[in-house]
């Protein structure tokens, strides 16, 4: 008899772990694409602040730039990929 329960409780147990699985699974799909617009966002603000060109920057001087050159590309490729996820939406 206590065997017979267990099972039932494990099958129980089991159930409710799907309906959460389900339930994070649609949730996620739903706040995906607001996640993936917003990282976006925060590179991009990233990127202007770090090409802005006020206080001393001199476009033709890469030793006064705020980023490195591997950080603009970094950036603008991580911002290239972003799109297009966001664009598979």
């Amino acid at each position: 008899m206590e065997r017979q329960e267990l099972a039932q409780k494990q099958t129980a147990d089991v159930k409710i772990l799907q309906k959460v699985n389900a339930a994070s699974r649609e949730a996620f799909g739903v706040k995906y694409p607001g996640q993936v617009e917003h990282c976006l966002r925060l590179i991009m603000e990233r990127l202007q602040a770090g090409l802005d060109k006020r206080d001393g920057i001199d476009v033709a001087r890469p030793e006064t730039w705020r980023m490195s050159t591997v950080e603009i590309l970094d950036l603008t490729h991580a911002a290239q990929l972003l799109n297009e996820i966001r664009r598979g939406f």
